[in-house]
């Protein structure tokens, strides 16, 4: 989620060795959020000779739904049939994360398949303490792990949101997101435009239903490994149009040796129950 130097697009006053501090969640902000479940249609962009990849399509399908005083379940299916040229295989990655904003608990499954045989299953569970972030990894290995401190997936989310609102253009986070095998957390570079209303003939905003004519921020965040030079390429890269209600459109998902995008194709509001936090 290509892998251009960053460094033109800091802010006069920000060091690029320096942390921009987090905001505190906020839990107006959070409430603003939407329960969903957003289709998008994935095709191959951009593939280097090095990745032996001549084709790809897929779907991913993501599901959102909680709220602030009970926790926020993301459901996550990502579905590609990949063509190397000599033969085709069918990647299918299932994730299930629940995130607890009040208590800072976050627990996460994610299994994956290639043709229908798992390859690999994560599990485990974070909490932040004092002293960072305690991981209790379950598989593929069981131990447990002390962090840094970082931010959960739907905080950080709350970040770029607040950030943006802000009119603050970049900012930098530790995240851990119990991806790869739950075992680190990864540096974030996150990049910020200015609001945008949407034109009428760009490909899925009229996908996005009744916030089709909304204004968008157009967000990039860049993916690094810890305690990696200043000048280093990020792992992954992402790029999308953000809604101040969190739902997200118009996907660039760089992996370095191959791009995917993401159209929009299906977007349903789930109807969430508001609970009063206790």
């Amino acid at each position: 989620m290509v892998r251009a130097s960053l460094a033109a697009l800091f802010l006069a006053g920000v060091s690029a060795n320096a942390f921009a501090a987090a905001p505190a969640t906020s839990a107006a902000i959070a409430t603003g959020l939407v329960a969903h479940r957003a289709v998008y249609d994935l095709e191959l962009k951009d593939a280097s000779e090095r990745s032996g990849i001549s084709g790809m399509s897929g779907r991913m399908v993501y599901e959102f739904k909680g709220n602030y005083c009970t926790g926020f379940t993301t459901s996550f299916r990502f579905v590609t049939q990949i063509d190397t040229g000599d033969a085709v295989r069918v990647s299918d990655q299932q994730t299930k994360t629940f995130e607890d904003l009040k208590d800072r608990k976050f627990t996460f499954d994610t299994k994956s398949f290639t043709d229908d045989q798992l390859d690999k299953e994560v599990n485990g569970a974070a909490e932040d303490q004092a002293e960072g972030v305690k991981v209790d990894l379950k598989q593929p290995a069981s131990k447990e792990l002390q962090l840094a401190a970082s931010r959960f997936p739907t905080e950080h989310m709350l970040d770029v949101i607040q950030n943006a609102k802000a009119g603050n253009r970049l900012f930098e986070a530790r995240v851990f997101d119990g991806s790869d095998d739950g075992d680190k957390a990864l540096v974030t570079t996150t990049v910020v435009g200015k609001p945008v209303t949407p034109a009428t003939d760009e490909a899925d905003s009229g996908n996005a239903g009744v916030f089709s004519k909304t204004a968008f921020w157009p967000v990039t965040i860049s993916y690094f490994n810890e305690n990696t030079k200043t000048d280093a390429l990020p792992v992954y890269r992402m790029s999308f149009k953000l809604y101040e209600n969190g739902i997200t459109r118009d996907l660039t998902m760089d992996y370095g040796d191959f791009v995917l995008s993401g159209k929009l194709s299906k977007l349903e509001l789930i109807d969430a129950k508001t609970a009063a936090c206790k």
